[in-house]
C-alpha cells in the first residue's frame, strides 16, 4: 500500500486487490452505466455503502422481522452448514424457501422474526460459510410494521 495525496489535499491510500474478470467486467459497466470516471470512485463508493450496510445492521435494537437471503454454491458443502445454522436458529425463523438457480448455485430465503441480536448473528454465521456468494438481511421492526397498519 502507498499514500497518495488527492485533489482535496485528501491523503488516501492506494491498494491492490485481486477479482475474478467476470466481477470486474460487471464493476465496470455498472460504473459505466452510472455515469462514474473513475473506478477508484466506484469502489470508494461501494466500500462506503458495505460499512453503512454493516453499521445500520450492527445497530438495530429489539424485535424484527426479515428476510435473510443466501446465495450458495451447493457443491462447496455449504447447503449442510446452511442447514445447521437454521436448526440451530430455528426459533427465529418462520418460513423458508429453496430456489434453484443454477445447476450448482441456490438462493434461500428465509423469515426470520425476534430478537435482532439473534438475527444479526444468523446472518453472520451465514456470511462466513465458505461457498456462501451473497447474504442480505432485510429487516423492519414490529413497531414499524404496526404503523403501516394504522
Amino acid at each position: 500500500m502507498s499514500q497518495i495525496r488527492g485533489d482535496t489535499m485528501t491523503t488516501m491510500t492506494r491498494i491492490s486487490m485481486s477479482l475474478p474478470a467476470k466481477l470486474l467486467e460487471e464493476f465496470d459497466e455498472v460504473l459505466r452505466n452510472r455515469g462514474y470516471q473513475s473506478r477508484s470512485k466506484g469502489i470508494r463508493d461501494a466500500i462506503k455503502d458495505y460499512i453503512v450496510r454493516y453499521r445500520w445492521m450492527s445497530e438495530m435494537e429489539g424485535e424484527r422481522t426479515g428476510i435473510v437471503s443466501v446465495i450458495y454454491n451447493h457443491h462447496t458443502g455449504a447447503m449442510e452448514e446452511i442447514a445447521d445454522i437454521q436448526h440451530h436458529y430455528r426459533e427465529y425463523i418462520d418460513a423458508v424457501m429453496r430456489v434453484h438457480l443454477t445447476e450448482k448455485h441456490r438462493l434461500e430465503v428465509l423469515v426470520v422474526r425476534g430478537d435482532v441480536a439473534e438475527i444479526r448473528e444468523l446472518t453472520e454465521r451465514m456470511m462466513g460459510l465458505r461457498g456462501v456468494e451473497h447474504v442480505r438481511l432485510t429487516s423492519v421492526s414490529a413497531e414499524e410494521e404496526a404503523e403501516y397498519e394504522r
